[in-house]
C-alpha cells in the first residue's frame, strides 16, 4: 500500500512511471524510517515511509525553510502525510563518513576530506543563526527546545540503556544530583539558536564535492555548542584531536560572521556539551545494541570510550560532577566494553609524542604500555627564539635536527629496537604495540622522532600506524 503511494507521488511529480524501487536499509542508522530509492526511466528520487506524522511535518517544513535561505538540503518533491510518505531529491550515496573512511590511513586524513569537513562546519552557523531566526519552532518534534526535560531524557537514556545494561556500577542518587548540576550548567549557555540535533558525518552527503544536509527533523531551539560537538566527536569517525581543534577554530571564525558570541564564552560550555552528546549517543548504542540486540551499533562503543578517555584526562569542567565522572571512569575501564573492539588483522602501532611535564601517555589497549624513549638528551630547538612557535613537524626544525649526528644515532637505535618487536609481534599474532617519545615540552624533539618513526613504519606490511602528539594537543586547548 505505502509503495503504491510512493509510486503515485513519483509519477505525479516526474510525469513518468516509477519502474523499480531499491531499499536503502544501510542508510537508516538508528531511525525508524524506511527509505527507498525510486527509479524512473531517466530519473531517481528518495522515498520515505514513516508513520510519525509530526516528525514528517518537521522535516518537510524545515527543508522548505532551509531551501528558502539557500542552504543545501534536499528538495521535497511531493508528500502524502495521511499515508506517512514523501519523496525528496536523490543526493547520491556518498556520506561524509564514507568519504572519510576511504581517504584516511589511521590518524592521517587526506586533504580533500579535511576540506569537506571545513566546508560543512563552516555552513553550520547559517542553520543555527541565519535560518534559525525565522524558523517555525511550533512544528518541532518532540519538543521545541533542548530544555530541562530534553536533557533529562538524554541523561536517563544513557543511565538506563547504557550504564545499566553494560553493568557499570554507580550511586543512583548521587548520579541524579550530578545530572541536575550538569543540566543547570548546560542551560546557563545562551540557547536561543537552531539546534540541528544530529549534525554528524552520516547525515552529510557529498555530491560534486559539496556537502548537503539531512536528518534535522529532531531540530529545536538550543545552544550552539551541541551541534559542533556532534560532528567533531562523532564516535566512529574517530577524528584526530588535532584536526578537531582545527575544525573548531574554523567554526568559531565562521560564527563571528553571524554572531557576537565570544570564543572564550563559547568554550566555557563547549566540553560539557561534548560530554552530553557522547552520553546521548552511547544511550542509543546501548538501546539498539544491548536491548534490541543489533550488534553493529555496539561497534561504535570502543570509539566513544576513546573519546571519553581523552576528555577525562584533558578536560576539567567548570562544574563539579564527582558521581558522573566516577561512572565514566568505570565505563572506560570496563573489560566488557573493551571486549567490543573488533579484532584487527593488522598490528596497530600507536606512536606518541609527549611532554614529561604532563606525564607519560596512558595505554588504552590493555597491554600495560610499551617503549618509552627519552629525547631530552638531544639538542633542544626550543631554546632558540626562532623555533619557539614552531614544532617538530616544521621544515626549519626538521632541518635543524637533521644536522645533528646524535639525532641520527638515536633514531637508528630506536628503529632497530622497534623493528625487532614489530617482527616478533607480527609472527605471534599480537595486535597492539605502543611507542612513546618524550621531551621537555612535547613540541620539538619528541614530535620530530614520532613523525620519523611513523613514516618508517607505514611502509611495513600488516602494520597500521596511529600517531598522536599529546603535547601539541594540549597546547591547542
Amino acid at each position: 500500500m505505502a509503495m503504491d503511494v510512493l509510486a503515485r507521488l513519483f509519477e505525479q511529480h516526474f510525469q513518468t512511471p516509477m519502474e523499480r524501487a531499491e531499499p536503502l536499509q544501510g542508510k537508516l542508522g538508528g531511525s525508524g524510517r524506511h527509505i527507498v530509492r525510486l527509479f524512473g526511466k531517466e530519473t531517481s528520487a528518495i522515498g520515505v515511509l514513516h508513520n510519525v506524522r509530526e516528525e514528517n511535518v518537521a522535516f518537510i517544513e524545515f527543508s522548505r525553510h532551509f531551501r528558502r535561505h539557500g542552504l543545501p538540503v534536499p528538495e521535497i518533491f511531493a508528500q502524502d502525510l495521511d499515508h506517512g510518505t514523501y519523496i525528496e531529491e536523490d543526493l547520491g550515496d556518498t556520506t561524509l563518513y564514507e568519504f572519510l573512511s576511504l581517504n584516511r590511513a589511521g590518524a592521517q586524513v587526506a586533504a580533500p576530506v579535511i576540506e569537506a569537513y571545513r566546508t560543512a562546519i563552516g555552513i553550520l552557523p547559517r542553520f543555527q543563526i541565519e535560518a534559525g531566526r525565522d524558523l517555525n519552532y511550533k512544528v518541532c518534534y518532540p519538543r521545541d527546545s533542548f530544555d530541562h526535560r530534553s536533557i533529562a531524557w538524554d541523561l536517563n537514556y544513557f543511565k538506563y540503556y547504557f550504564l545499566r545494561l553494560a553493568e557499570i556500577p554507580f550511586n543512583e542518587q548521587a548520579l541524579e544530583d550530578d545530572f541536575d548540576r550538569l543540566t543547570n550548567f548546560l542551560l546557563s549557555a545562551d540557547h536561543n539558536y537552531f539546534l540541528y540535533r544530529d549534525f554528524q558525518s552520516r547525515n552529510i552527503m557529498l555530491r560534486g564535492g559539496q556537502p548537503y544536509f539531512l536528518d534535522y527533523q529532531g531540530g529545536r531551539r538550543g545552544a550552539l555548542q551541541y551541534d559542533v560537538a556532534s560532528l567533531l566527536y562523532d564516535a566512529k569517525a574517530d577524528l584526530p584531536q588535532e584536526l578537531r581543534q582545527q575544525l573548531l577554530d574554523h567554526y568559531l571564525d565562521q560564527l563571528a560572521r553571524f554572531s557576537e558570541v565570544k570564543p572564550a564564552r563559547f568554550m566555557e560550555h563547549y566540553y560539557a556539551y561534548v560530554y552530553i552528546r557522547i552520553m546521548q549517543a552511547m544511550g542509543a548504542y546501548g538501546f539498539r545494541g544491548f536491548f534490541e540486540r543489533k550488534p553493529h551499533f555496539l561497534q561504535s562503543v570502543p570509539y566513544a570510550l576513546r573519546n571519553l578517555r581523552w576528555l577525562l584526562d584533558n578536560v576539567q569542567l567548570p562544574v563539579s560532577l564527582p558521581a558522573l565522572m566516577e561512572a565514566l571512569e568505570n565505563v572506560v575501564a570496563s573489560e566488557k566494553l573493551q571486549a567490543l573492539a573488533p579484532e584487527s588483522e593488522n598490528l596497530t602501532v600507536r606512536v606518541f609524542s609527549f611532554s614529561y611535564r604532563r606525564g607519560l601517555p596512558k595505554d588504552e589497549s590493555g597491554n600495560g604500555g610499551g617503549f618509552v624513549f627519552d629525547c631530552r638528551g638531544l639538542q633542544n630547538p626550543g631554546r632558540e627564539t626562532r623555533f619557539k612557535s614552531q614544532t617538530g613537524r616544521d621544515a626549519s626544525v626538521i632541518e635543524y635536527l637533521n644536522k645533528e649526528e646524535a639525532v641520527h644515532r638515536f633514531l637508528a637505535n630506536v628503529t632497530s629496537l622497534v623493528d625487532a618487536s614489530v617482527s616478533n609481534y607480527l609472527s605471534r599474532g599480537f595486535k597492539n604495540l605502543m611507542v612513546s617519545f618524550g621531551c621537555t615540552g612535547g613540541q620539538h624533539r619528541s614530535v620530530f622522532m614520532a613523525e620519523q618513526l611513523a613514516k618508517h613504519l607505514r611502509g611495513k606490511a600488516g602494520v597500521e600506524v596511529v600517531l598522536r602528539h599529546l603535547g601539541l594537543e594540549a597546547l591547542a586547548l
